[in-house]
């Protein structure tokens, strides 16, 4: 059952304002009753829950350059540094390639809310035209932060850039698409940029009432950055040590 929800927070991926602006370009705003119930959850709903196998997943991920250039520029290494899958998910990064036809009749969408507990999703759209002083806000939607929780977008048209840090913390451009749903880890660095294209329409979606405050960097003493340093990089640590046992 889906309750439309009239407090909004603001536009975008890093946006700071819980208040909703005349111009926030939404097109509609739920909440979802009764989710979140794992043990009900059915064993088809958590077969269609599950992501992508990173052997399967088409999506695209590169080493950025170093340049200050147009943030919605490419920005690909000479010669290109293609980033695969199986990484980004070491990095914490799950994603899934959904019918972005189907909005909220796709089975497949509504068994990753049930699973996962999505209880609050909204749709946005950013462009020239939807957002005023457009080219400064996607400027401030690109300053370095991390989230309290998990950031999931699910790209229903359009495109656009989120960018996050590797172990090393050099940055990974990831080219999100329609189709693709993307779960970004509590605690990761990262940022947001609209492409050249210069359009996105996106879904939020969120685990009860939305807290969108982003934190700057640095934050490494707060415990969401512990939390991702200690599950992400004790993994991949233990995989490194693995990969020296067996050579």
């Amino acid at each position: 059952q889906m309750l439309p929800l009239h407090h909004v927070p603001s536009v975008c991926a890093g946006a700071s304002s819980h208040e909703p602006s005349a111009r926030t370009p939404f097109v509609n705003r739920y909440y979802f009753k009764g989710l979140h119930q794992s043990a009900m959850v059915s064993d088809e709903a958590q077969r269609l829950a599950q992501p992508q196998p990173a052997g399967e997943s088409q999506l695209l991920a590169w080493r950025m350059d170093d340049s200050s250039e147009d943030q919605r520029a490419p920005h690909r290494r000479d010669p290109n540094e293609v980033v695969s899958p199986a990484h980004l998910r070491e990095l914490g990064v799950l994603s899934w390639k959904l019918n972005p036809a189907a909005e909220l009749e796709d089975p497949q969408l509504q068994a990753i809310r049930e699973v996962r507990g999505y209880s609050y999703q909204d749709i946005i759209e950013v462009s020239p035209q939807t957002l005023t002083g457009y080219d400064q806000k996607i400027k401030s939607f690109f300053e370095e932060h991390l989230h309290t929780d998990e950031e999931i977008r699910y790209v229903l048209a359009g495109s656009g850039y989120f960018d996050v840090r590797d172990f090393d913390d050099s940055w990974i451009r990831i080219d999100c698409r329609a189709g693709d749903m993307i779960v970004l880890p509590e605690g990761m660095y990262h940022r947001f940029t609209l492409d050249e294209g210069n359009y996105i329409k996106a879904m939020r979606l969120f685990v009860g009432v939305p807290v969108w405050t982003p934190l700057n960097r640095p934050q490494e003493g707060h415990p969401s950055r512990e939390k991702y340093a200690a599950e992400f990089t004790k993994a991949q640590g233990d995989l490194s040590s693995a990969a020296v046992a067996v050579h």
